[in-house]
Parts: structure tokens; C-alpha cells; sequence
């Protein structure tokens, strides 16, 4: 049985979704944001642009401030691994949204949510996916503040969805009409349901399982040689 951050056993095994296995949480991604390991600014904001009528940048003190909730959930990453029960703390994203919706003044034919990362990275989920009750901003993992392996200074935390979906380093949230693929362009689907098996938005889930979880060695060994 795989331990958790806090180097305690994982329990609930059982409940993971189809073709996924249990182990410990380690900064991972796409291989060339290996030597990405961007610092927060000393005043962190999030940038609003898009299909908004007043493009804005709100400080994420004055997001993280009000309406708080912590949250335990797994985190499946689409290469098959799933670090469970991880403690996460922030504010929910349909509360940012409310926010966002009233000072920026949200199209309301808006269907799509993109958020980038202070390292580039960016992923387009759809709104109605975002605005789930389980999806935070988070700013706090296993009890203290998030760390640049994981997230600082705010993460999306989506748990219904493939990893990658979970966007760290939150920098910017752009309101869309249309789908745009993020940088792993057709290697993910538009949905990332975890439960559907939603890997790639090409051929059935079962397929990508085999191919996905051969990348994950050569994947740690990139990541692991940018430890700091």
C-alpha cells in the first residue's frame, strides 16, 4: 500500500476509477515543464481576461479570504497513478466565479474556463465542470501552505477529473465561448471525467492505459532531476 504525503499508509484503494493505481504525490507533468519551478510573486494576483466586459487582476489574498472549505480527495493523474486522500484547503471555484461573474462581468454565453499556470501550462475545462461543488482554488495541502512542487501560491483542484486538469501555479483565468487545447494539445480530452475513462479525446480509455503508464518512469526521472 502506497503512503501518503504525510508518509502514513493509503486507505480506500478500492474507490479508485477504472485502470488506476495507488502512489505517493510527486511533483509530475508534461516532461518539459520539468525545469519549471516558478516563485510566486511576492503579491500573487489572478489575471481575468476573455469573454468578460472588464478585463481585471484581483490579488488571491482578497479570493482566498472568505468562504473557505477543506476538501479530502484523490488526485488521478491520466498516466494511471492516483495519490488518495490528500487534505486540500482553499476556496471553492464557483465562489471565485460569483466573484469574477459581478467585477469583470462574465459573457453569459461563456462554456469554457481556461487556467494557466506561472509555468506556462494551461488547461480548458468546461464551466459547468469548474463550477462542481469539489473543485477549489486551493492554497493549502496536508495542512500547510501549498510549495512550489505542488501548486504555489494557488492550485485548481478538480477530482472528478484527470490531473492534468488540475492546474498549479494559478496565474490567469480567461472565460471562453470555445474549447482550445492546452499544451498537451490531442493527448487529453476536453472532459477528463476520471469516472468515464476520459484520456485522450481519441479511441475508447482502455486503449491509453497501457500507453499512457510506459511515460511515467522517463517522466519521474525528468522531474526528479530538477528536485531542488
Amino acid at each position: 500500500m502506497a503512503p501518503t504525503p504525510s508518509g502514513g499508509p493509503v486507505p480506500g484503494a478500492r474507490r479508485l476509477p477504472p485502470g488506476q493505481q495507488p502512489a505517493r504525490l510527486e511533483r509530475f507533468g508534461l516532461p518539459r515543464y520539468a525545469p519549471r519551478r516558478p516563485r510566486p510573486p511576492e503579491r500573487p494576483e489572478i489575471a481575468v481576461a476573455g469573454a468578460v466586459s472588464r478585463p481585471l487582476a484581483l490579488p488571491v489574498d482578497g479570493l482566498l479570504g472568505t468562504e473557505r472549505r477543506a476538501l479530502r480527495a484523490d488526485l488521478h493523474c491520466v498516466t494511471t497513478w492516483s495519490a488518495l486522500d490528500l487534505l486540500w484547503e482553499g476556496v471553492p471555484f464557483r465562489r471565485v466565479h460569483a466573484v469574477l461573474a459581478a467585477e469583470a462581468g462574465v459573457d453569459p454565453r461563456v462554456r469554457w474556463v481556461t487556467v494557466t499556470g506561472l509555468d506556462g501550462y494551461r488547461a480548458c475545462l468546461y464551466l459547468d465542470d469548474a463550477l462542481a461543488g469539489d473543485v477549489l482554488l486551493a492554497d493549502r495541502l496536508v495542512g500547510a501552505p501549498l510549495g512550489a512542487d505542488h501548486g504555489a501560491p494557488l492550485r485548481l483542484v478538480a477530482p472528478a477529473h484527470y490531473g492534468y486538469m488540475s492546474v498549479k501555479h494559478v496565474r490567469a483565468i480567461e472565460y471562453r465561448r470555445t474549447y482550445a487545447a492546452g499544451p498537451a494539445g490531442w493527448a487529453v480530452h476536453p472532459r477528463g471525467r476520471t469516472r468515464l475513462e476520459e484520456r485522450s479525446r481519441y479511441l475508447p480509455g482502455p486503449f491509453w492505459r497501457p500507453v499512457w503508464r510506459s511515460l511515467v518512469p522517463m517522466t519521474r526521472r525528468a522531474y526528479r532531476r530538477h528536485r531542488p
